[in-house]
């Protein structure tokens, strides 16, 4: 096989509809700039009918994409496609996505329509977004439960209509790769029109085969592969992007010279990027990303490693950004150091924002001996979820806490809001819970924590711990993220993040 594979990724669509995966537009729209960076051919943004949110979410992403074909689901509604029309107006490269399902147990029990109504509607809502928009996908979803004749007539309705990419979604993860490859071959060589239009799959993970069965569509003659970072998305998730991509550019022996326009090196730093947005951890045994993925810790496989990589590692950690260096910092380091390897890590940060970080930095410094990268990211990636130089928001000011194990915590916290400096103290089962509830009565806002989790960043003593802290009111979820030496401390900061959101939506 050669020429060139487009990269479609949807974690900010498919990916984001998880559980625990939901993201704030400024969020969406990192995320969207480092998916540019990675060099993803075209990213869905969202679906904009579906709120508001997602519809400013679209909107702010067609705008500030440069380079990467921006779209927006629609369902095969005229009021969906419209919706759609208006979020990615400004991309520089639109394209409406829009779907129906196809297979009969969908048509029947869900949709309640017949063979018939199904292709006109199409025909229609492929037309109608095709005058809206130069650029028209269409999905058929459940299309590998569909009958694969009634398929072939889908396909070649939505070409006709003006489609240039059809999509085979095995949306319930049903499929095998032998299956859906004798699928992708059927459609690529029967249907009329077929060159006309780029043929996509798209593959869910309930069976754990959604990167097999897309690289046997990919065999088969797909030329798009729909996908997100970490194979996040609902239920089991998607294929995994950097599973495609490295499967392709390690054995091209099998998969032949098929390129794609996707940066490896970039491949660690956007899966970082997005567990730290989400507060998602990446698994460990994770294929490409996880911490074990080049880590070996069997006696001969060390050996093996050790006199010659190959042995045991069929592609580089460099390959794929996972650099193993790390430059040690201390607290003489001055502010060139910090600064220089602060953009080796790949962060552009502005001279406001360095400075910020920086400080954090010498603070950090004086309570332990030797700063790494990893210090150095989680400080970096902490001051990210602060806007910076906003005077309408909670910040710590000090904290005292008393606890033991025969007497109940009690935790007295010091807030300041532009000129306000206000205090509270509060009782608790632990210093962590007390201060929480001294911060609530600060804020004037009651909420619920769901959830909390606090790692180690480094290892030994004076370890830099990450909190992660989720809360919730009548409006929403709302994340936050803390690192400091002190766990209460950076508990407090995670904290003061996640309700500092909560206040603005409020």
């Amino acid at each position: 096989m050669n020429g060139k594979l487009i990269l479609f990724d949807t974690t900010l669509r498919d990916g984001e509809q998880a559980p625990g995966y939901a993201m704030n537009l400024d969020e969406k729209v990192r995320m969207a700039l480092q998916l540019e960076a990675l060099g993803v051919d075209v990213m869905e943004a969202g679906f904009a009918i579906a709120s508001p949110g997602d519809s400013d979410a679209v909107k702010a992403i067609a705008r500030a994409m440069k380079r990467s074909t921006v779209c927006s689901l629609a369902r095969a509604l005229e009021k969906d496609i419209d919706a759609a029309a208006l979020a990615i107006r400004d991309a520089v490269h639109p394209r409406i996505h829009t779907f129906i399902a196809t297979s009969e147990l969908h048509l029947k029990y869900k949709l309640k329509l017949s063979r018939e109504a199904c292709l006109r509607q199409i025909r229609h809502a492929v037309s109608y977004a095709r005058n809206r928009c130069a650029e028209v996908e269409f999905s058929a979803e459940d299309a590998s439960r569909t009958d694969p004749d009634f398929l072939c007539r889908v396909a070649e309705t939505a070409i006709a209509a003006g489609a240039s990419v059809v999509n085979i979604p095995d949306t319930v993860g049903y499929t095998t790769p032998q299956e859906f490859g004798s699928l992708i071959k059927r459609l690529h060589d029967r249907v009329k029109g077929m060159d006309r239009a780029i043929l996509s799959v798209h593959c869910h993970d309930d069976l754990g085969l959604a990167v097999a069965n897309t690289l046997a569509g990919i065999r088969a003659g797909a030329r798009q592969a729909e996908c997100t970072i970490s194979g996040i998305g609902e239920r089991a998730g998607n294929a995994a992007l950097e599973e495609i991509v490295m499967g392709l550019v390690t054995r091209r022996d099998f998969y032949g010279r098929l390129e794609t326009g996707i940066k490896t090196e970039e491949i660690a730093r956007t899966a970082k990027l997005l567990s730290t947005i989400t507060g998602v951890k990446i698994a460990p045994n994770k294929a490409i990303v996880g911490a074990n993925a080049f880590a070996h810790e069997s006696g001969i496989h060390q050996h093996g490693v050790l006199s010659k990589a190959e042995t045991y590692e069929i592609m580089t950690p460099e390959s794929v950004g996972m650099k193993q260096t790390e430059l040690v910092l201390g607290k003489h380091s001055g502010q060139h150091a910090f600064e220089s390897r602060i953009r080796d890590l790949g962060y552009d940060l502005t001279p406001e924002r360095m400075g910020e970080a920086f400080a954090a930095f010498k603070v950090l410094a004086d309570r332990k001996k030797q700063i790494t990268d990893r210090d150095l990211v989680a400080i970096v990636e902490a001051g990210a979820a602060w806007k910076s130089g906003s005077s309408d928001e909670w910040k710590l000011d000090s904290f005292v806490v008393n606890s033991g194990n025969h007497m109940s915590a009690t935790a007295q916290v010091t807030l300041v809001k532009g000129k306000r400096k206000v205090q509270d103290a509060a009782l608790g089962t632990g210093p962590i819970y007390a201060s929480f509830r001294a911060i609530e009565k600060i804020v004037k806002h009651k909420f619920v924590l769901e959830d909390y989790r606090i790692d180690a960043v480094t290892e030994h003593r004076d370890a830099l711990g990450e909190v992660l802290v989720k809360i919730s009111d009548a409006k929403g979820v709302y994340r936050g993220r803390g690192v400091s030496t002190d766990v209460i401390e950076g508990s407090i900061m995670a904290l003061l993040v996640a309700v500092n959101r909560m206040l603005e939506v409020k």
